[in-house]
């Protein structure tokens, strides 16, 4: 079991983004000793306004880096020798993954594997208190029916391109560890939610929707099935799977709180409902069920019981709290909003779009 290794310098992918920022605030707070290399390359979903109360820390160092670019990937490394990699850039959007399937396998496959090549080739010398962290998602696992969980041993059947891109890269850690001995672990985290997410995704274009009065678009029938994680829990469970996670090991990291999209968008419309001071059923009445999204997973669901039984980790943030505490960030950053909604993303608002989960 690996504890509180002797790292130096962490590389963390993906840092200016939704979870990245909160995985690197949480190690730059928690953890001042360590020197954190953020690379992130500041695509649409990328903001270092999500680090702006911490990207002035002396042991934080910004490097603007696309991952599909080896040369630059391999500069950063050799500049800075970093003892560790959490990676969590990605392309995430499952819609966006249908339109342009390319870009994914773009940034997810052929960049991870040049982070892996990278580390590869600075850790040659010596593989000791080294370690590759790959994060990943629930939905390399595929869809399950209305009983069930996914567990580590849960076989791959990704069913859109983005969940195939993922599992791919999943499995190229997983062979580089094989052949190479690479020391590894990898997560699969379940959907996350809270400040700082761009708003393309369920909940946060929802309450922008809710507050211009805009339609609330859900596929299907609306019975679709998340299980729902804050993102605080999840950057917690990165940290103990960092320093305490099995190399070699994978870990699922799951919110235990599953929703159907339309009793969430529900919710979500009666909480508006009340910040906003408006009447009872009033968000609700923006709801409109629209064509189903092509290949659209019914369920997810994850067991945490490795995680819990072997790291101690548990979701501690009630769904509603969790909720109610991202309404009012959302509410309380209008620039934040304002800014990321620039005229590159406009269709998301402009145009009607199903539930984006």
């Amino acid at each position: 079991m690996k504890r509180d290794a002797p790292y130096k310098c962490i590389a963390i992918t993906g840092g200016a983004g939704f979870i990245g920022s909160h995985v690197v605030r949480r190690f730059l707070k928690g953890y001042p000793t360590y020197q954190i290399i953020n690379l992130d390359a500041l695509t649409y979903a990328g903001n270092l306004e999500n680090l702006s109360d911490v990207q002035d820390a002396e042991n934080h160092h910004f490097e603007k880096c696309d991952i599909r670019d080896f040369d630059g990937v391999k500069r950063v490394f050799q500049t800075y020798k970093p003892d560790a990699v959490i990676h969590l850039a990605a392309e995430t959007h499952v819609d966006r993954s249908i339109q342009n399937p390319h870009a994914f396998v773009e940034t997810n496959v052929v960049g991870t594997v040049n982070l892996l090549n990278a580390a590869r080739s600075l850790w040659r010398g010596s593989l000791e208190d080294k370690l590759f962290y790959h994060i990943s998602t629930d939905e390399v696992y595929g869809s399950l029916g209305p009983k069930g969980f996914f567990t580590e041993s849960t076989p791959y059947a990704p069913r859109s391109p983005y969940a195939a891109s993922k599992a791919a890269s999943d499995q190229l850690v997983r062979a580089y560890g094989n052949t190479f001995k690479l020391p590894l672990v990898i997560s699969h985290c379940s959907n996350n939610y809270g400040p700082n997410q761009f708003p393309e995704k369920l909940i946060p274009l929802f309450i922008y929707n809710i507050q211009h009065e805009k339609p609330l678009p859900v596929y299907g029938d609306g019975k679709h099935v998340r299980d729902w994680l804050f993102v605080v829990d999840h950057a917690v469970a990165i940290d103990r799977v960092f320093h305490r996670g099995k190399v070699g090991a994978t870990y699922n990291i799951g919110g235990c709180n599953e929703w159907t999209n339309l009793d969430l968008v529900h919710l979500l419309c009666g909480l508006m409902d009340e910040k906003l001071g408006n009447a009872a059923g009033s968000a609700a009445r923006l709801i409109k069920l629209v064509a189903d999204r092509p290949g659209h997973d019914r369920r997810y669901a994850i067991d945490t019981t490795k995680i819990r039984c072997e790291l101690g980790w548990k979701p501690t943030v009630a769904f509603e709290r969790g909720l109610s505490q991202t309404i009012d960030w959302y509410r309380a950053h209008k620039a934040w909003v304002d800014a990321v909604v620039s005229s590159a993303h406009r269709r998301f608002y402009t145009e009607p779009q199903g539930d984006v989960i």
